[in-house]
């Protein structure tokens, strides 16, 4: 079922984790791809890589997004946007919340994913095969205590997915929505606990969480259906986690 004309994606968030994981299986699979972050290091040591072309950006700039989208369409067209960009910053109470950890989450995974959006639809409406991929996480749906900032924001970036569907349907660019559970990288939950020890508890006793190669397989495959195949919204967790509230914990 797999299409195998070469395409064009655009991934954010690219410098380490799910982007580079995401970076690796479109590669693999046969696509060009555009990698994109903030830290040009990390994506120049990705590109040596895997061959990808890489350009340092940060999705949270309304200037540089848009030197970016001038970058990259200026090399050619645009068949996929992934917007894997985001992140979860603090476990705080509704009562003692940061605003400004709300505000960085907010601007990150939903206004960050909305300026890439508007300054690549065109492009993505001209491919005639276009597609936006968004990666939510399972805190769209489900509530849970120290979580109301992040939940929010991915509620918000999950609403985007699904009006962004009904609105881009009759230009034939399918929106798909990937909302994985707990999945173990090397920076999410050290970025939003900001202790290495702390960040290690959030997966202790859970046998296999899932890996960023996990996720990426999945976003990759969902791109390489037909392009009249839509997964509207795949939800994903590993098997030691029935759901947000029942993790499985050997030796604990």
């Amino acid at each position: 079922m797999t299409e195998i004309t070469p395409k064009r994606a655009v991934v954010t968030g690219a410098s380490s984790g799910i982007g580079a994981a995401a970076v690796r299986a479109l590669r693999a699979s046969g696509w060009d791809v555009v990698a994109v972050a903030r830290r040009a290091d990390r994506l120049q040591a990705l590109a040596d890589e895997t061959g990808a072309v890489p350009v340092a950006a940060d999705v949270t700039d309304d200037a540089s997004v848009a030197q970016l989208a001038e970058t990259v369409l200026a090399g050619g067209g645009v068949d996929a946007l992934i917007n894997n960009a985001g992140g979860a910053f603090g476990l705080d109470s509704v009562a003692g919340g940061s605003i400004s950890d709300w505000q960085r989450m907010y601007d990150v995974n939903v206004l960050g994913a909305l300026r890439m959006t508007q300054a690549f639809l065109p492009a993505l409406r001209a491919s005639g095969r276009g597609s936006v991929l968004l990666l939510t996480s399972t805190a769209a749906s489900t509530a849970y205590e120290g979580g109301a900032g992040y939940c929010a924001a991915k509620s918000g970036e999950e609403m985007l997915a699904r009006t962004l569907r009904l609105e881009e349907a009759e230009h034939n660019v399918r929106v798909i929505e990937i909302a994985p559970g707990m999945v173990k990288t090397e920076e999410f939950s050290l970025n939003r606990l900001g202790d290495p020890n702390a960040a290690d508890k959030v997966y202790a006793g859970v046998e296999k969480p899932l890996t960023a190669e996990d996720v990426a397989e999945v976003m990759a495959f969902s791109l390489n259906l037909p392009h009249h195949v839509n997964l509207d919204q795949v939800v994903l967790r590993p098997l030691a986690q029935a759901a947000q509230h029942k993790v499985i914990r050997t030796g604990s």
